[in-house]
């Protein structure tokens, strides 16, 4: 069986910034690179960008599908008019991801700079440790990992150093690569502190305008802290529990209905050799359905809240367990031929063993004598149901807004070939997106730029650019608690 990364996922480019939270204020420089010397020059620099912006015209798949290219190129002209001093590598990381990101193309990025974050809280760095998620164009704390004196989870925040909550945001956003401001803000919920660290350097403290629904508007100085302020809020048991849906669990909820919560999907043990070996994550499948089998269990709750995703090579082997007809995550993907594409694929089949370039190698065949700019159309294969004993009860996929590119393919999967129904609330991440990035270096900073070679649809076809839409919404609170309210709702959902 081929196996493909449907996409490198926001999910894992989440990963590293909800190790670490961090800082905000609007006078503040940027924090300085890791790196004092050596400088690009302002030559260099532009030469950079117009490498950038010339290959992005490309590869992209499609450069202009959220911004028409009139815009994009007077974008590329103040950039470039601005860059007129030299500057590190760490900055000029910064300015081209915003041009990246302005695409609005979530598979379309310059990797941030995680480990200098790293560094700097390790170093004892101060950062604004705070949350915030968005809900009809209102702003709510989510959590405050210090417990701060006069901030509670779910108190609507609006004012952030004086500005309007979502017009902060949307500054401190212009660094993430998102397809829609649901996508953006659901990204931003994990990565906030790094991402105004980055944008608006290490502050004292951030001054809030808050509302809990009781009374007036009020003000609050929310300090900046440090980790270890975190971990004594911590031990002190000042910070409220939360909801913490890492790792697998298989269980029977009731005497009827299973419960599966698969994870990633690839192999999350420290121990593992390799992520993508599926012989420990299909014993731990195969024994699972066993065990509802033998239960009596007739409903299946897939819970893939909070999932970043991973590898269809293990996705597949969960869907095989209730499939009643072969099925793929997508008809095709139209690749978009060019040389950066050609060239970042030779190097991945280059750096495999000989004979074991599967997808990679025969997009190599297909890209032969290929007009560049040209599109050609690469052929999912089908999976097919397990043969023998399979799950024959309902199916339920439980998704939110956190779940990330191939547990977004397995629910529309479900929903597109009625293996069962979709429940909770709308996935940020795209079903039918510009995705299967590839990779390209700017010649003087030596940054590695992402980006989607290939459209892919969703099962359907509809390429509407939307999330999976649940069957049947699941109110979701601002705040989840342990006790898990989501969970409870789909149970009584499947019950009736």
């Amino acid at each position: 069986m081929k196996s493909f990364l449907r996409r490198t996922l926001p999910g894992a480019w989440l990963a590293a910034a909800l190790l670490l939270p961090a800082c905000t204020s609007p006078t503040q420089a940027p924090p300085p690179a890791a790196e004092a010397a050596p400088q690009l020059t302002a030559a260099q620099l532009r030469q950079d960008l117009d490498q950038l912006y010339d290959t992005l015209q490309a590869a992209h798949y499609d450069l202009y599908a959220r911004r028409d290219r009139a815009s994009y190129d007077a974008l590329h002209a103040r950039l470039r008019a601005r860059l007129d001093q030299p500057m590190t590598v760490g900055d000029a990381q910064l300015e081209l991801q915003r041009f990246v990101a302005f695409g609005r193309v979530a598979h379309a990025r310059i990797d941030l700079p995680f480990e200098r974050w790293a560094a700097f809280r390790e170093g004892g760095g101060k950062a604004i440790a705070l949350s915030l998620r968005v809900r009809d164009d209102a702003v709510y704390v989510l959590s405050d990992p210090a417990d701060a004196e006069g901030v509670a989870p779910g108190d609507r925040v609006l004012t952030i150093d004086e500005q309007p909550a979502l017009d902060w945001l949307a500054r401190v956003g212009g660094l993430v690569s998102a397809d829609n401001p649901y996508l953006l803000h659901a990204q931003m919920e994990g990565m906030l502190p790094f991402l105004a660290w980055l944008t608006l350097g290490e502050v004292d403290g951030v001054q809030l305008e808050l509302s809990d629904g009781d009374g007036a508007p009020h003000r609050v100085w929310l300090p900046a802290t440090t980790r270890a302020d975190i971990a004594a809020a911590e031990a002190a048991g000042r910070v409220p529990a939360t909801l913490d849906l890492s790792g697998r669990d298989a269980r029977m909820l009731d005497d009827r209905v299973a419960y599966l919560r698969p994870g990633p999907f690839y192999d999350i043990r420290p121990e593992a050799d390799s992520p993508w070996d599926r012989s420990h994550f299909r014993a731990w499948l195969d024994q699972a359905f066993a065990d509802f089998i033998a239960a009596g269990a007739t409903d299946l709750l897939l819970d893939l809240r909070d999932n970043p995703g991973g590898d269809n090579s293990f996705s597949d082997l969960v869907l095989a367990w209730f499939a009643d007809e072969p099925f793929r995550f997508s008809p095709a993907f139209e690749i978009r031929v060019s040389a950066a594409t050609i060239a970042s694929n030779q190097a991945r089949l280059d750096a495999l063993p000989e004979d074991a370039g599967g997808a990679s190698a025969d997009m190599a065949a297909l890209f032969k004598g290929q007009p560049m700019g040209s599109v050609v159309r690469y052929d999912i294969p089908l999976a097919s149901p397990r043969t023998g004993t399979r799950f024959e009860g309902r199916v339920h996929v439980l998704v939110n807004r956190h779940s990330y590119s191939n547990a977004v393919s397995v629910a529309a999967i479900v929903q597109d070939y009625g293996f069962g129904r979709v429940l909770g609330e709308e996935t940020a991440d795209l079903a039918s997106t510009l995705g299967a990035m590839e990779h390209f270096t700017l010649a003087h900073s030596g940054l590695r730029v992402g980006y989607p070679k290939a459209r892919m649809l969703r099962p359907s076809g509809d390429a509407t650019p939307r999330g999976v839409v649940p069957d049947v919404t699941l109110s979701v609170p601002v705040v989840e608690g342990p006790d898990d309210p989501v969970l409870q709702a789909a149970l009584a959902s499947i019950r009736r």
